[in-house]
């Protein structure tokens, strides 16, 4: 039986958590990290401050356990990417964050390889995924070291091993989606050719070992946050989705065993390969969900995210908002797109605001919704939401009413690590099964469409429209 040390590594904060082999969760350790915007659409972390996080988090959970852990897993940001020495575990550039666009300038030159992208590595040309962004450290920054997504560097500490997993590495647009091999021919298209390489490994695999929590652990188990995601809430059959609300929000679904390419927009990834057979999903992608809130905080509408459902109005009173903060993604790819608020007037008030934005994002995960229909060929039945935003009964409504399906929330606020606890598990037991290693869990809350189809309609378009109006 596998006690688990999970971590998972985010956009705004570190959290680990231990995990008994039945599942429950015997400690927890949080800390926040601050991504930092810059002009010209940079997005950077300081990646010393992401390492000591692990490192200090992973640290005292251990010991608030009092458990005796048997591996280690992390759960990574999937696209955030940076140079380092491979001698010394150095950084040698900032960590460029999933939401950076500095690197459209790398992808226009490439749009005449588009459709080939697509077709080989299931995604979109677009500077949200990991290689146009490690081509840009390479022409702007630094030619030397290694440059890798940010789960290589962080294992290369605990373990001194220099991999990557499969999830992540089907992220990059240099991983052939059938094979779950790098591609070279793409690589070279890059500019990345002769870069040093990560070795990739199934979701199941050990990776190492470290003594960096206190005695010898495993290191295993690794998967994208978002996939682990998937896993925990149970989205084991094709069809079966869900949507996360943190930093962004992103909508999965399992698309099962074939590697499936979406003709609607959507990015077609590795969700996870165990006991050597991979599980595909399609994904997409709303760039600012609880960095919208933090705008509307920012700005002084709300003084802190709990205050989203007393202060947001019953009625947007005509406002429209498009949180494009950093651009929009599926099936738009805009990367270029601006916020926009439309509707005021002088009535307009910051009620009116906050519930605009709130139906903003809810706006954009039904869009996601449609096209993974499309894709798939069937509407979704229901979806299951995780993250610090389903405490927002008013997005989770708004949610239910755009899509016009249930809405399931999950019951824990650590999705992501008990998806990974579920793999590492995997990975220490080879008897197990993935339905086994996974913690069976029931909603504690289901929203139910109030508004007709129709009202859910004309909002949409209405919604629609001010998005083609956006510059």
């Amino acid at each position: 039986m596998t006690t688990v040390l999970a971590i998972d590594q985010g956009t705004s904060g570190t959290k680990a958590v231990v995990v008994a082999a039945d599942g429950k969760i015997l400690s927890l350790a949080e800390q926040p990290v601050r991504p930092h915007y810059l002009d010209g659409s940079g997005v950077e972390q300081d990646p010393q401050e992401l390492l000591d996080s692990v490192l200090a988090t992973g640290r005292a959970a251990v010991a608030r356990s009092g458990a005796l852990v048997d591996i280690v897993t992390i759960a990574n940001q999937g696209e955030t990417v940076l140079a380092w020495d491979p001698d010394t575990g150095k950084p040698l550039s900032n960590m460029i964050v999933w939401q950076d666009r500095r690197a459209e300038a790398i992808c226009a030159s490439l749009a005449g390889f588009k459709e080939d992208f697509a077709k080989r590595t299931g995604l979109v040309l677009d500077p949200y995924f990991s290689a146009p962004k490690q081509a840009w450290i390479r022409k702007n920054v630094t030619r030397e070291g290694v440059v890798t997504t940010s789960d290589s560097w962080l294992v290369h500490h605990l373990t001194g091993e220099f991999v990557t997993d499969v999830s992540t590495a089907s992220r990059s647009l240099t991983t052939d989606l059938d094979s779950t091999e790098w591609d070279r021919e793409l690589l070279e298209r890059f500019g990345l050719g002769g870069e040093r390489l990560p070795r990739i490994l199934p979701s199941d695999a050990i990776a190492g070992t470290t003594t960096a929590f206190g005695g010898m652990m495993a290191v295993g188990g690794l998967i994208v946050d978002q996939q682990a995601a998937l896993l925990a809430e149970d989205c084991l059959q094709p069809g079966e989705a869900k949507c996360t609300f943190g930093t962004g929000a992103f909508l999965l679904a399992n698309t099962g065993s074939s590697a499936a390419r979406s003709t609607a927009g959507l990015a077609a990834s590795v969700a996870w390969t165990v006991r050597g057979q991979p599980t595909y999903c399609f994904d997409g992608q709303v760039y600012t969900a609880a960095s919208a809130v933090r705008w509307l905080q920012d700005m002084g509408f709300i003084n802190h995210a709990a205050e989203l459902d007393v202060i947001a109005a019953a009625d947007s009173g005509g406002v429209l908002s498009v949180p494009a903060f950093a651009g929009l993604a599926a099936p738009w790819w805009r990367p270029e797109a601006k916020a926009s608020l439309t509707g005021m007037s002088l009535s307009t008030g910051p009620a009116h605001v906050v519930l605009a934005v709130l139906q903003g994002i809810a706006a954009q995960v039904a869009e996601l919704g449609t096209l993974i229909a499309t894709d798939t060929g069937r509407p979704l039945q229901r979806l299951r939401v995780d993250g610090g935003l389903t405490q927002s009964r008013v997005l989770m409504q708004a949610v239910a009413d755009l899509m016009q399906i249930e809405i399931d929330v999950y019951p824990s606020q650590h999705a992501t690590a008990l998806g990974a606890a579920a793999l590492a598990r995997m990975a220490l037991e080879p008897s197990r099964t993935l339905q086994d290693a996974i913690v069976p869990w029931k909603p504690n809350t289901v929203y139910e469409p109030k508004w007709s189809g129709d009202q859910a309609t004309e909002f949409r378009t209405r919604w629609t429209s001010a998005v083609h109006a956006t510059r």
